[in-house]
């Protein structure tokens, strides 16, 4: 017969995959109410100038208590076996996120630190990209909310190198399954997003 210690230990697992199961679908959910909106013709404006049908916009679920929370669990629960010192990405989008997942880290005792990519070179003081305490050599996740062309997750990526950080991964909440996590592979082959357009699009039309 399998050892208690051993049984415990599985049923552990199990019951923390269920967890992050549950977690995923709540906050597909949140972001179909709050943060999703889909037309069959295309009138929604992109940064790119291209219309689109879809129309993702994250901050009221990042910005929420619950929406941080279940960001954050999230996030970590993928790269807490990364030897990755800390998450961040274009500000503003993923700011909210970095902080949340740096904040369950905490909680797990697994610590990972929050940075902040910024739009805008500062012209004062010490002249950098990056806000938050790291140093050139560490090894960072980039997170961002969306992706579309992976365009302002690959800028991420390009500005953390340029302060010598060692980008491992890169983790996007919605992918707009559009070719962004396709582009930001060739940055960084590690790359995944959390939800999918899919599972919004299901989510979408269960409640129409």
């Amino acid at each position: 017969m399998p050892d208690a210690r051993v049984q415990r230990d599985q049923m552990g697992c199990l019951n923390m995959e269920n967890d992050i199961r549950m977690m995923k679908e709540e906050l597909i959910r949140l972001l179909c109410e709050k943060s999703f909106q889909y037309s069959r013709d295309p009138k929604f404006k992109l940064v790119s100038g291209r219309m689109s049908r879809f129309y993702v916009n994250c901050k009221p679920v990042s910005l929420s208590p619950r929406g941080m929370f279940l960001i954050g669990h999230l996030i970590f629960d993928v790269i807490k076996h990364l030897p990755a010192v800390a998450i961040g990405g274009m500000t503003f989008g993923a700011d909210p996120m970095a902080i949340a997942t740096a904040f369950v880290s905490e909680l797990k005792k697994n610590p990972i630190k929050a940075f902040s990519v910024r739009k805008n070179q500062k012209d004062h003081g010490i002249v950098r990209w990056i806000e938050g305490d790291i140093n050139s050599g560490d090894r960072v996740v980039i997170i961002d909310d969306v992706a579309t062309t992976g365009g302002s997750t690959i800028q991420a990526i390009e500005r953390s190198r340029s302060e010598g950080l060692q980008v491992v991964k890169a983790v996007v909440l919605v992918d707009r399954q559009e070719g962004g996590m396709e582009n930001i592979r060739r940055h960084v082959p590690d790359a995944s997003a959390i939800i999918l357009r899919d599972d919004l699009m299901t989510c979408w039309s269960s409640l129409r």
